[in-house]
């Protein structure tokens, strides 16, 4: 049987990305659309009104177009795991198995275990966080999962979740498919700007909204690389108290900076204000899933249970082998390590954009993290010049994936940390003529 769309939505990633494209990429962007198309059939009536905030991430959709032979992909933000010492890792997970692999292959405690929990405080640590308890710690499925978990324990559909805009696509994606209302506030080149803060919570609450959480990456934000300034931290903290308004901290780049001196978390001395989220992710190994909520002391059986409902129990093995990494390596050397390859390449790509950027393209300087967010003349927008990245032979992703307001957007997202120096100078240098012509700029 054959089913007939019924899609209103804007045109798709393949359809904007013209018929001019190879037959291989045309491919795999209508598989990439696929999902996110509406079809008539007999089930679509039994979908619940939740289920059309679900919608596909425009990062993903990028993911396997950047796959294809020939193309420089500064669009995913991939660690680097080639430098991790992969042999005794594979020895460390092989011991694991054979001397513990009844528990480590066995349901465990919703929580997570107590071994990784205590380890994790000495990690949190390490970022400026030093009154963390175990027993407030909480093992998620990544920090995503711990978004999802925050999402459903405090909001009602409508209530309002604060963000930077632009921010992380994955928060979006399931801040909406919750039917939450979300509400940008500006940034610079200092992060959050505390008075625009101020005014967004008197402006929606004089609307009638229900503002819950304010959700924020201070360091080294994804999408912009921008980092949260020193001396406006406390006055957002002091902001979000005086309006009983929960902070969700995500910091998954925290360790990363590139000089080592770490900003001070938001989290940091004020334990009933702010749910700190962690990931391994970053700094060790995404694939193994697991990341973590500090909840305030208040607040953390409700969240555990409603986070036990959904996952039942972190993966022990998982657990067992992130918690043999910080024990048994030296996992601080290795976070060094990251320091310099990342600023490396960070370096590389700055440099790229310095010497082939046409004039009217600006751009962040992180100082740490994995991403820098160029802005474009007001008129373009970046998404239908995907295609024409492609043709170039090289892949990015268009701003507007990462906001919620809607309509073009004149910036987008490059990636630095999983592409090496040579192929970051030789996907800029692709990648300029495009936005020289858009933007209008002479040779």
């Amino acid at each position: 049987m054959t089913y007939e769309s019924t899609s209103t939505e804007n045109p798709s990633l393949a359809d904007r990305a013209g018929e001019m494209l190879p037959a291989e990429t045309q491919d795999a962007l209508a598989r990439a659309e696929a999902i996110s198309c509406e079809m008539v059939h007999p089930h679509e009536a039994l979908f619940s009104d939740r289920a059309a905030n679900i919608k596909q991430s425009a990062v993903r959709d990028v993911f396997e177009i950047s796959m294809q032979p020939g193309l420089v992909s500064l669009a995913g933000g991939n660690p680097y795991l080639q430098s991790l010492p992969l042999d005794r890792l594979g020895a460390a997970a092989a011991k694991i198995i054979a001397e513990q692999g009844l528990e480590a292959l066995q349901y465990g405690g919703g929580q997570g275990t107590l071994e990784l929990r205590r380890q994790i405080c000495e990690v949190m640590a390490a970022e400026g966080i030093t009154d963390a308890d175990p027993d407030n710690v909480v093992i998620t499925a990544g920090s995503q999962s711990a978004q999802d978990v925050a999402a459903k324990v405090f909001c009602n559909p409508s209530d309002v979740i604060l963000i930077e805009d632009p921010t992380y696509v994955g928060a979006l994606n399931t801040f909406e498919a919750y039917q939450i209302d979300v509400q940008p506030v500006l940034v610079d080149d200092g992060g959050l700007i505390p008075a625009e803060l101020r005014r967004r919570i008197r402006e929606l609450r004089a609307a009638g909204k229900t503002v819950k959480m304010l959700y924020t990456i201070p360091n080294f934000s994804n999408p912009s690389g921008v980092t949260l300034a020193a001396d406006r931290r406390p006055e957002i903290v002091r902001i979000c108290r005086e309006a009983n308004i929960l902070i969700l901290e995500d910091n998954p780049y925290g360790l990363l900076k590139f000089d080592g001196n770490l900003q001070t978390p938001l989290r940091a001395g004020n334990p009933d204000d702010v749910l700190y989220l962690g990931s391994f992710s970053k700094i060790f190994a995404p694939g193994l899933r697991i990341g973590w909520a500090l909840v305030p002391a208040h607040l953390k059986q409700r969240f555990y249970l409603a986070s036990e409902a959904v996952t039942l129990c972190p993966p022990t093995f998982n657990q067992m082998l992130v918690s043999a990494y910080l024990r048994d390596f030296d996992w601080m050397e290795q976070v060094r390590t990251y320091r310099a390859l990342y600023q490396e390449r960070c370096d590389a790509m700055l440099a790229a954009l310095a010497e082939h950027m046409p004039e009217g393209v600006t751009w962040t300087t992180p100082e740490g993290g994995f991403f820098i967010w160029l802005t474009l003349p007001e008129h373009v927008d970046t998404y239908p010049l995907l295609h024409q990245g492609i043709e170039a032979g090289v892949v990015f992703v268009p701003g507007a994936a990462f906001t919620s307001v809607p309509g073009p957007s004149n910036t987008l997202r490059l990636a630095f940390s999983s592409a090496t120096p040579e192929n970051i100078q030789e996907g800029v240098r692709r990648l300029a003529p495009v936005l020289r012509a858009a933007a209008g700029t002479p040779n």
